[in-house]
């Protein structure tokens, strides 16, 4: 008897949590789908100058195969996306071994070298388009004093995806350093304790211990940046608006001037329901590769 009694109050506990957490996971599901549902909707409407709206069905995507724009924004957004990503990975671990070792280093000289990423994008690309501004900017002042030609820096077509990706790395870095510091700290000391052992030096030990075993944590990173990096749109934004030209102009960038500067919304949205695409199978190819790195 007591059996059943217990039952059902475990049995009703369940019930009214799932009463009072229904709320918020039907406004939370309804906040994702709706947006969701209604731009897949749009990818198949087309509007007239006028604003009349018309069912085009697969008009919209099979425009983006003829679309020199859409392969032009495609491949800057590869381009800015693998350049980033590598720069982060790579400073990001440097950084992490940095403050993984030194333990004596002061809790505000850390703040300071983990304080890019939560300065807010807008901040961010204000104050390096000062920074790199060609006449007036502290860069080129740099340059020039090393008796080094200036640059232009974002106005040039040949260095603006460098320079963005400088940008964007030196906000960014820092944030994949935490996550890589985290897992220097979760890994095994014996493991280290057997390769002093052994005589192992330290770069053999980075090569054959530490990265290993880092590997899942820095995929990890690279998830978590990549979804940022694809959808990339601030930073260009406030720097470039996708100049000079169109050499900067991400598929973020041509969807949104697509959609809110000529308002073909139908075509916009196909845009980035095909960006959002990419988006998932990047996640999805580095999910795969962390499951093969897994340890």
């Amino acid at each position: 008897m007591s059996d059943t009694a217990a039952t059902l109050t475990q049995d009703r506990q369940k019930l009214e949590m799932a009463a009072l957490s229904a709320p918020a996971v039907v406004f939370t599901v309804a906040m994702i789908a709706f947006p969701v549902v209604y731009t897949i909707w749009l990818g198949f409407q087309t509007f007239s100058s006028i604003g009349k709206q018309s069912f085009a069905g697969l008009a919209n995507y099979s425009k983006l195969i003829s679309d020199y724009e859409f392969w032009h924004g495609l491949w800057i957004t590869i381009a800015l996306f693998v350049l980033s990503l590598v720069l982060q990975l790579v400073f990001g671990v440097w950084l992490a071994l940095v403050l993984f070792h030194a333990k004596r280093l002061p809790g505000i000289v850390r703040s300071l070298f983990i304080s890019p990423f939560m300065m807010p994008p807008v901040v961010a690309g204000m104050m390096w388009l000062v920074i790199l501004d060609p006449s007036l900017g502290a860069a080129n002042y740099i340059l020039q004093s090393f008796g080094l030609p200036p640059s232009d820096w974002l106005a040039s077509p040949t260095w603006v995806i460098p320079t963005v990706a400088l940008i964007d790395s030196w906000q960014w870095t820092p944030y994949v350093a935490l996550i890589v510091l985290g897992g220097l700290q979760s890994l095994p000391p014996s493991v280290y304790e057997a390769a002093q052992i052994d005589g192992a030096s330290p770069f053999r030990t980075f090569q054959r211990i530490t990265l290993p075993l880092l590997l899942p944590t820095i995929v990890t990173a690279a998830i978590l940046r990549s979804v940022d990096l694809l959808r990339f749109f601030d930073i260009i934004y406030i720097t470039t608006q996708g100049g000079p030209g169109n050499a900067s102009n991400t598929l973020n960038i041509y969807g949104f001037r697509v959609g809110f500067e000529f308002f073909n919304i139908g075509y916009a949205s196909a845009l980035m329901l095909t960006l959002t695409a990419i988006v998932f199978g990047a996640v999805l190819a580095f999910n795969r590769l962390r499951g093969a790195v897994a340890w």
